[in-house]
């Protein structure tokens, strides 16, 4: 019986396509398969490194009915890359169920470091970094507005992603379940030549983008709601 294979996670670059690791460069020419969560972003990354690979499908649609193919292939003994169109693979990406299907048949998983945009971000607001919390996605419907009163309560800095064609819709979220004192910070098209950095309140940021076009991946960051505790100088 052959060894099993290896399954990598490889970050790509969220924007600037030289954020890419000399690693997942090497890994990505030598692996048997490449599965990309859309082929057809994936590919422009594959011909400017001049990676000549098999390239297959793996994304939210059908990554249930993708996941006994891609394991058996792994338990034959191949070696597969899973990426996504930007960033870490799993992090608001498929992944977890293909990592977890793994973890469960003894099978070796590496994720390489890399790209990924909340980081840079979290960073850049001029917020705490020492204890945050990362929440994905807000819900699109259901459980949307329990979601907002749950972050209005945390203490810890909140960072998570919004698509452009629900960035209003939360901020005016933010000023309505009682967070329009709190500081925010909304990063978009971050790596890239037009990359932008608002800061203010929900109100002023919200000014901001309703008179400014919309486009690329945004990162909304939530100062954290205690006041922080001031050291004793008798404690130092």
């Amino acid at each position: 019986m052959s060894e099993y294979g290896k399954l990598y996670l490889i970050p790509t670059p969220i924007g600037n396509l030289e954020d890419i690791t000399l690693r997942a460069i090497r890994i990505l020419k030598e692996c048997d398969l490449i599965l990309a969560e859309d082929t057809r972003v994936t590919i422009h990354l594959l011909k400017h490194y001049e990676i000549e690979n098999k390239l297959s499908s793996f994304h939210s649609f059908n990554e249930h009915k993708a996941l006994e193919r891609v394991i058996s292939e792994l338990e034959g003994g191949k070696n597969i890359a899973l990426v996504s169109d930007a960033g870490t693979p799993g992090i608001s990406d498929p992944g977890f169920l293909l990592v977890r299907g793994c973890v469960q048949k003894g099978i070796a998983v590496e994720c390489l470091p890399g790209a990924t945009a909340l980081i840079p971000a979290l960073v850049m607001s001029g917020f705490p970094t020492d204890s945050f919390v990362f929440e994905g996605f807000p819900p699109v419907k259901k459980g949307r507005k329990t979601w907002f009163e749950q972050i209005a309560k945390e203490e810890r800095t909140v960072v998570f992603y919004e698509s452009p064609h629900r960035l209003i819709k939360t901020l005016e979220e933010l000023i309505s379940s009682g967070q329009e004192k709190r500081n925010i910070s909304v990063a978009r098209e971050l790596s890239k030549k037009f990359e932008e950095i608002v800061r203010g309140t929900p109100a002023e940021v919200l000014h901001h983008f309703n008179t400014n076009i919309l486009k690329g991946e945004f990162v909304i960051v939530l100062d954290r709601n205690a006041p922080e505790k001031k050291r004793n100088r008798d404690e130092d």
